[in-house]
């Protein structure tokens, strides 16, 4: 048994696959932004984008899926006209209060 537990290794933990509902996403996002660290925005937009559909948002923003990964990787470095094409594609705005 022993043996057994000892070849266990733990799965990467995935954004992505917790982000169900709007309620989540905006809690996720908020939280990103509360955060102030530009690439955790970019990051939190990422698995946003993943957990919707990396594909059709491509296609409704009009940048490339590949472009997309990039941009919202943790290390990626998109521009703002990006994160609005991006926020207002998954249906959302950016607004200040």
């Amino acid at each position: 048994m022993a043996e057994k537990q000892a070849n266990k290794q733990a799965l990467p933990y995935d954004a992505a696959e917790f982000l169900e509902t709007d309620e989540d996403i905006v809690a996720y996002l908020n939280a990103a932004l509360d955060d102030g660290d530009p690439s955790l925005v970019s990051a939190a937009l990422g698995d946003i984008a993943r957990a919707r559909g990396m594909t059709q948002l491509a296609k409704e923003t009009g940048i490339t899926r590949d472009g997309l990964y990039k941009a919202l990787s943790p290390t990626g470095n998109p521009s703002f006209a990006t994160v609005q094409k991006v926020v207002k594609a998954l249906g959302y705005k950016l607004e200040l209060v």
